[in-house]
């Protein structure tokens, strides 16, 4: 069934209930509860959310939600339509190269190893009868499986609360959004979720994670009255950032360990990739880019640990989690010393570092962040002791990244208005021009744009 087809006779009942429900003639809507129960956790798929008066209408109601979050997705341009075009890109000369130089049989859109992440990862058991792997990343693979409460979810008096009860994934909470997204975009311990550095080394791309940047690229609803009346939580974007970057290092630290076929300890994937791969010349004119970073108390030409969360954790932790910050530089350090004097002792390391980061979650999943607070926290993002460890390419483009959201989140919150963010804009945009391309990566360059906006953010206090 084609993506701008998918109006099954589900959708239609959907579409009929819903609109039942609007006018009045439809008291309660009610699923059959053992049937209801019986299908919890089965991803019904797409189609079942299809139909033009539930979530596929042409142009936004305005009506409790806007019933185009199904066009959204599929868009075929956009990056909101990236989770549809998911599976489609396996289709593609650069994933077939990839299983090719993997050795593995079959094209790249039926192999197990890309499918945990380019479709819904719904095993087979738990598959409705509308269920494509061509959807790619379905709704339910962010929003839950919907057997258990796709039919009573648009009902009258349905609460958010019931609906995670039977099945649905509470995105509105940071960390379970945090939770659901790393499975894929950084990985996770499920079947064929992690990427290894044999899939790197066959050509995909760099793996890299922002929670909130994500949010808003993949953001099919708002955040009105009507979705806070329905007792979910809005949280900023600082706190959204926040909780990203603590679950991040967590998972990363959660999955460090022997994971690749040869037995090599620790999987390559999870050190810095341009302390390998850089351009190397014999020319003594050629200036590297190679410098030392003064948070890894490590030896020149030791392969670091991809710190770039690490980075942006210890800015954050000095403002809003200031009991854990001294504890979490302690253990950082710590981390990178025992990789750099023994690697098979850091997993013990590793796994009190990964203790700390998840007890920072939950202390940003609980503060709420001011004016002062992101104002604070953006200014330590941009300049002095954080600013000094963007030594490598990973680490700059997740400052950047930062840098935007948490510029967004001032302005989105009414701490800054738009005339004074746009000052700040040129210097950002020169900071995303410095991490634009991996090979021409110059860390004084980034410093000196990210500088540049920080003299200006001094005024804004």
């Amino acid at each position: 069934m084609g993506r701008g087809r998918v109006f099954g006779l589900l959708g239609f009942v959907c579409a009929a209930l819903a609109a039942a429900t609007a006018v009045g003639l439809c008291a309660v809507a009610r699923a059959d509860p053992e049937t209801a129960a019986g299908r919890v956790g089965t991803h019904e798929g797409v189609a079942s959310c299809a139909g033009s008066t539930c979530h596929s209408r042409p142009v936004a109601s305005g009506l409790v939600v806007r019933q185009n979050e199904l066009i959204t997705w599929q868009d075929p341009h956009s990056d909101a339509g990236a989770h549809s075009r998911a599976w489609r890109v396996l289709t593609q000369p650069r994933a077939q190269a990839i299983v090719q130089r993997m050795g593995l049989a079959g094209p790249a859109q039926s192999a197990p190893v890309c499918l945990g992440c380019h479709s819904d990862p719904a095993p087979a058991g738990r598959r409705g009868a509308r269920f494509q792997v061509s959807d790619g990343v379905g709704c339910e693979a962010c929003h839950g499986g919907s057997g258990g409460w796709i039919a009573s979810h648009y009902a009258i008096g349905a609460t958010h609360a019931a609906n995670v009860s039977r099945g649905m994934i509470a995105l509105d909470d940071p960390k379970a959004r945090a939770a659901n997204c790393l499975d894929c975009h950084l990985g996770g311990s499920g079947p064929n979720q992690f990427v290894t550095h044999q899939i790197m080394a066959a050509g995909h791309p760099r793996i890299a994670f922002e929670l909130d940047l994500f949010t808003t690229l993949q953001k099919h609803h708002d955040i009105d009255a009507d979705y806070l009346a329905r007792h979910k939580e809005a949280p900023g974007g600082v706190k959204i950032w926040a909780v990203g970057q603590a679950m991040a290092l967590e998972r990363t630290l959660s999955l460090f360990g022997p994971r690749t076929p040869s037995g090599a300890f620790p999987e390559f994937v999870f050190f810095d990739c341009q302390s390998c791969h850089r351009t190397i010349s014999e020319d003594p004119k050629v200036k590297l880019t190679v410098e030392a970073n003064p948070a890894r108390p490590i030896p020149l030409g030791m392969p670091p640990f991809n710190d770039e969360n690490m980075i942006m954790l210890s800015a954050a932790a000095k403002v809003a989690a200031p009991a854990l910050s001294a504890r979490f530089e302690e253990e950082s350090r710590g981390f990178h010393g025992a990789l750099a004097k023994n690697g098979s002792v850091a997993g013990a390391q590793a796994a009190k570092l990964a203790e700390t980061s998840r007890k920072l979650a939950d202390a940003f999943a609980g503060h709420s962040f001011s004016r002062g607070d992101t104002l604070a926290i953006f200014a330590a993002v941009l300049t002095g002791e954080t600013a000094s460890r963007y030594s490598d390419f990973a680490g700059a483009s997740q400052a950047v990244m930062g840098a935007d959201t948490l510029l967004n989140a001032l302005v989105a919150e009414g701490a800054l208005d738009r005339a004074a963010a746009a000052k700040l804009r040129p210097d950002l945009d020169r900071a995303y021009r410095a991490v634009r391309d991996p090979n021409a990566f110059r860390p004084a360059d980034v410093r000196a744009a990210l500088q540049a906006a920080a003299d200006k953010v001094r005024g804004l206090k």
